[in-house]
C-alpha cells in the first residue's frame, strides 16, 4: 500500500478534476466486456480506473484518449463509477500540462479554430450561415418560434450541408416559424469539453447563451445529437433552461399531426443506426424509427447492436478529430453490419456518424454498394 502514500498528491489532482467516482470501482470488469474498443484491439477501462485510484495514471499514454464516451460502460456499471466524467478528468490534467500523444495533437489546431472562428473546421465565422442562401431561411428574430441550430459540420462541411438543406426543405414544407443566427453562434462545445478543455467549453457556452438570450431564443431545434445533449443537459448548469428539440422528434410529431405529407416514395431497404448521444445518452429511439416507417416504399432493417446496445461510430469524446488507424475504426464494423443485411442505405441522425460512415465506405471499398443518409435527407427526397 506504499503507492497510496507515494501518489497521494496525484490522486487528489484527479479527484479535484472530477474523477472522484473512480474510487467506487471494485474491478468487476463489466466496462471492458461492453467496450467497443475490444472488438478491434486490446483496451481496458478497468485498468485506467485502477491506475487512477492509486494516482498511477500515465497522462502521456494514448489510453486515456481512446474513450469515445459512447455510454456503454456507465450503462452496465453496478457502482456508478462515472467512467466518462472520470475519464474526462484525466484528459483535463493532460490538457492543463499540454501533454498530447501524436494521434491527439490535432486537438491543438481544433482549439485554436474554436477560439478564433467559433468552429473546429478552420472556417471563417462570417460564412456560418452561408449554407442557407436561396433556401428561404430567415435570420432569427425575437418572437420566432424555433432557433434552428445546424451545428458546425452542417454549416461548413460540403457533404453535411446537404443535411441542413434537407432540414430547411422539411421545415418550410411544414410551415415552421424558424430562423438561424448564422455568425452570431459558436460551436456548442460538447466535444472539446470531452477532450478535457473545460475553460474553452465554458467560453463557447457563455457566448452562445448570451447570443440566445440577446435574441430572445426560447426553443432550439438541432440536427446534431451532440448539440442536443449539451443544450439540454449541460447548459442548464449556467442557470438557463431552453426547450431543446432534435429534428427527428419534430418530424415525427409533424407526420403524426398531418403537417407533413409525402408525394413520392423511397423504395429502398434502410438500416437505421442509433447515434450514441441521441439514443443511449438521451433515450431517443422511437421517433427516428417512426419517421422512417412513415416514408412510403421504405423497408426498414434493424441492425445488430441496436437501441441501448448500439455500436458506436467512433466519433464521440472528441475522437472525430483524432487519428484512428485503419483496422481500428468502429464505423467499419457498423457499415459491414449494414452490408450484411443487404441494405441499400445506412441511415442515421448524427453528423459524426455520417462523416465516419462515409470514410468507411472508402475503407471497405463499398462506394457503390450502399448509401449513407441522414433521416432528413430521406424525408426530403420523398416529400
Amino acid at each position: 500500500m506504499e503507492n497510496v502514500a507515494d501518489y497521494k498528491e496525484i490522486v487528489e489532482v484527479i479527484q479535484d478534476s472530477g474523477g472522484d467516482a473512480f474510487k467506487r470501482c471494485f474491478q468487476c470488469g463489466l466496462c471492458d466486456a461492453v467496450c467497443p474498443w475490444n472488438r478491434v484491439r486490446d483496451f481496458s477501462m478497468r485498468k485506467i480506473v485502477r491506475q487512477a485510484t492509486f494516482g498511477m495514471t500515465d497522462i502521456e499514454s494514448e489510453d486515456i484518449w481512446l474513450c469515445t464516451t459512447c455510454g456503454r460502460c456507465p450503462q452496465q456499471c453496478p457502482r456508478d463509477v462515472k467512467q466518462i466524467d472520470s475519464g474526462v478528468a484525466l484528459r483535463r490534467i493532460a490538457t492543463e500540462y499540454g501533454v498530447f500523444p501524436t494521434s491527439v495533437k490535432p486537438i491543438r489546431t481544433i482549439s485554436g479554430s474554436l477560439i478564433g472562428e467559433g468552429n473546429p473546421l478552420s472556417e471563417e465565422r462570417k460564412n456560418r450561415g452561408a449554407w442557407a442562401q436561396g433556401l428561404g431561411v430567415n435570420a432569427y428574430s425575437e418572437g420566432t418560434e424555433y432557433l434552428y441550430f445546424p451545428g458546425c459540420y452542417l454549416a461548413y462541411d460540403p457533404r453535411l450541408k446537404k443535411v441542413a438543406e434537407a432540414t430547411a426543405k422539411i421545415l418550410n414544407a411544414a410551415g415552421v416559424d424558424y430562423g438561424i443566427l448564422g455568425d452570431k453562434e459558436n460551436c456548442c462545445g460538447e466535444s472539446i469539453r470531452k477532450t478535457g478543455d473545460e475553460e474553452l467549453f465554458k467560453r463557447l457556452a457563455r457566448e452562445n447563451i448570451k447570443a440566445f438570450i440577446d435574441n430572445g431564443v426560447k426553443k432550439i431545434l438541432v440536427s446534431s445529437p451532440h448539440c442536443y445533449h449539451t443544450f439540454k443537459n449541460e447548459y442548464p448548469d449556467f442557470a438557463v433552461n431552453f426547450e431543446v428539440v432534435h429534428i427527428s422528434q419534430l418530424i415525427s410529431e409533424f407526420i403524426a399531426e398531418g403537417r407533413l405529407s409525402f408525394s413520392g416514395d423511397f423504395a429502398k431497404k434502410v438500416a437505421y443506426h442509433d447515434p450514441c448521444y441521441l439514443g443511449r445518452h438521451n433515450g431517443v429511439y422511437d421517433e427516428p424509427r417512426s419517421v422512417l416507417d412513415s416514408v412510403p416504399g421504405l423497408s426498414r432493417q434493424e441492425l445488430p447492436d441496436s437501441r441501448k446496445a448500439s455500436l458506436c461510430c467512433g466519433g464521440g469524446g472528441g475522437r472525430i478529430w483524432m487519428e484512428t488507424p485503419k483496422g481500428e475504426r468502429f464505423s467499419d464494423l457498423r457499415l459491414q453490419q449494414a452490408l450484411d443485411l443487404d441494405a441499400d442505405v445506412l441511415a442515421t441522425a448524427c453528423p459524426y456518424c455520417i462523416a465516419n460512415f462515409q470514410d468507411s465506405k472508402i475503407t471497405l471499398e463499398a462506394e457503390e454498394a450502399i448509401e449513407i443518409k441522414d433521416i432528413t435527407e430521406i424525408v426530403a427526397e420523398a416529400l
